[in-house]
């Protein structure tokens, strides 16, 4: 009889304590709620009272609810010795609180008793995996890139408004005003000005060396003439800035690839068929995943367009490109972001789906509108291929 005991444990976490309550599956409480502090001794205190409660791991439950990072720490913990935990959105503690008819007021207390009482009762509720802690790894560095790419692009469009005033006539004479080449010349020749008194050997040099050797002596001449005729005005302040904002982008480029390098170890041992996909690159593709997490989860396609905010109704309107038009607001910005970006490029490299999109455009839809019809057609495809396993091949979705 007493093998088959279940231990449960429910916990509150706050910021500096966690409240406590374990129960077994008898209804005997074998831990009244108690406290303990957000530190090693308190996490000991909590391991003790549980292998007091049960000498087998697997004969234990661990419940608490995702707070973001509060939890982060006693979760790791609590991995680390093997119990298996489930984190629980609050939203979810809240309905099943109220269906007890406790009372309304939020207490720690009442929460970790219905914390344990709710692992207790619902047998759908799944402990936190190494896939789901790969996850929530995976969305923080995706997270962080996405934070670390926009910061960039922002730069990026001060070097273009610096160079309008500094060298308006530099655009004309480049593909674009972001090569590697282009920000060697400005980081030593910032400006018109520098580059019309400098030296055309060491000019040259600098040019063929950035530009492995695309750029030579002839437009290292032809880039000294425009600036020597340049209708710019000498402005040192600005010069300086232009200088500093490259060092920036450069900085933020190294970490980037950095983010990059991590989410590529973590993309390679999931192993996500949806980068068999063509057009979706690690990057697009490890924020699909890790805001989704598990794609099971969701009953259809359909309510993961829902989940995203970016449901095909929503742009049914043909009024996404008016001035009063707005998106759904609801679900994750990132998944919305990497969806539509994903349709995109898929549209770009997949013929069945540039096809699919050109028909949508040739019924006289907005670009936006077929696209938005194009990342449900997407989704359908890499919800059958997380929920089958299977790689990418041209089916009909």
């Amino acid at each position: 009889m007493g093998v088959s005991i279940m231990v449960y444990v429910g916990i509150d976490v706050a910021k500096d304590k966690h409240d406590c309550f374990i129960v077994n599956s008898d209804g005997e409480v074998l831990y009244d709620v108690f406290t303990i502090q957000n530190n090693m001794d308190g996490f000991e205190d909590l391991l003790f009272k549980i292998k007091t409660a049960s000498k087998n791991p697997d004969k234990v439950k661990v419940g608490l609810e995702a707070t973001g990072h509060y939890n982060c720490n006693l979760l790791g913990f609590l991995k680390s010795k093997g119990l298996p935990t489930i984190v629980i959105n609050p939203l979810h503690t809240n309905a099943y609180r109220k269906s007890l008819s406790l009372r309304k007021t939020k207490t720690d207390k009442v929460d970790a008793r219905a914390i344990a009482s709710m692992i207790m009762s619902d047998v759908s509720l799944k402990p936190y995996s190494d896939t789901l802690y790969h996850n929530e790894d995976l969305k923080s560095l995706s997270r962080y890139r996405f934070g670390k790419v926009a910061d960039r692009a922002k730069l990026r469009q001060s070097v273009s408004r610096l160079i309008n005033i500094l060298f308006p006539e530099l655009e004309k004479l480049v593909s674009t005003i972001h090569a590697k080449a282009v920000y060697e010349l400005l980081s030593e020749f910032p400006g018109a000005h520098q580059i019309a008194s400098s030296n055309l050997k060491h000019l040259t040099s600098l040019l063929e060396t950035a530009s492995k050797g695309h750029f030579g002596r002839d437009k290292a001449n032809e880039i000294r003439e425009a600036a020597r005729r340049s209708i710019s005005t000498y402005l040192p302040a600005k010069s300086l800035e232009l200088r500093h904002t490259i060092r920036l982008i450069r900085e933020l480029t190294l970490e980037i690839g950095e983010i990059e390098t991590e989410i590529k170890k973590i993309m390679d041992a999931i192993d996500s068929p949806i980068l068999s996909v063509p057009g979706i690159s690690y990057g697009i593709g490890s924020m699909i995943v890790s805001e989704i997490g598990d794609f099971s989860r969701f009953d259809s396609p359909d309510k993961i367009l829902a989940y995203a905010g970016c449901s095909p109704t929503t742009y049914q309107s043909g009024q996404l490109y008016s001035s009063h038009s707005t998106m759904e607001k609801r679900g994750s910005k990132y998944l919305r972001w990497a969806l539509m970006n994903a349709a995109r490029y898929v549209c770009n490299w997949e013929p069945t789906f540039a096809a699919y999109l050109e028909k949508k455009r040739s019924e006289g839809k907005h670009y936006y509108v077929a696209l938005s019809h194009a990342a449900k057609k997407l989704v359908r495809l890499l919800y059958h291929l997380e929920t089958t396993g299977e790689k990418y091949k041209p089916i009909s979705v």
